[in-house]
């Protein structure tokens, strides 16, 4: 399938707000991947269609991660919406026959990040905070440092949703943490701390 195609199947499936921020994601993820040396093609594809899932309810979310055999924990359980990623994934190959493990991997965990996430991932991940359409208290800043250091951006970016988690009394991820940390730790490195 075209890139096009895809397209047109995001505005059908998602409203059109959603839509659009589907495509914002899609244009900031093709340049922060020609600005750090990702695939720009695969970058712009995964950004069209990071929220595959996101078009269904929590307990939607719920029977068809039960459906597509995929493992719930005791947060997702009580937080589904944070299925839509690794949902959208699946649906992604099942319905749309994509196997790219990149792109699979970039939806999938473009919500809670992971340890150990790949260039093509983290892009996405970041796309998703600092796309045009995103109007929140540090997005410009977190755009600036985006334009420099894409690990520092990231931190940036999972600190500000560990924060709004916080803030809004939902449970926290462990991969979120998990993420957090490794950024973190790769700081220090730099730094030579």
């Amino acid at each position: 399938m075209q890139p096009d195609h895809y397209k047109e199947l995001m505005r059908e499936k998602l409203d059109h707000e959603l839509f659009v921020h589907s495509l914002g994601v899609a244009d900031a993820a093709a340049d922060l991947a020609e600005r750090y040396g990702a695939d720009k093609e695969k970058a712009h594809l995964a950004g069209v269609i990071h929220d595959y899932g996101k078009r269904f309810s929590g307990q939607e979310l719920l029977e068809l991660a039960g459906e597509l055999e995929i493992p719930l924990d005791r947060i997702t359980r009580q937080e589904s919406r944070l299925l839509h990623a690794p949902v959208g994934a699946a649906l992604l190959k099942k319905e749309l026959q994509i196997i790219d493990q990149e792109i699979l991997l970039a939806v999938a965990n473009h919500t809670t990040g992971r340890r150990g996430m790949g260039k093509l991932e983290k892009v996405i991940y970041l796309a998703d905070y600092i796309e045009e359409g995103r109007d929140f208290p540090i997005v410009d800043k977190i755009r600036q440092v985006a334009r420099e250091d894409l690990d520092q951006a990231l931190l940036e970016a999972v600190d500000f949703a560990i924060r709004s988690v916080l803030d809004r009394k939902l449970m926290l991820h462990p991969r979120s943490v998990a993420f957090r940390n490794e950024l973190v730790e790769m700081d220090r490195i730099k730094k030579g701390k």
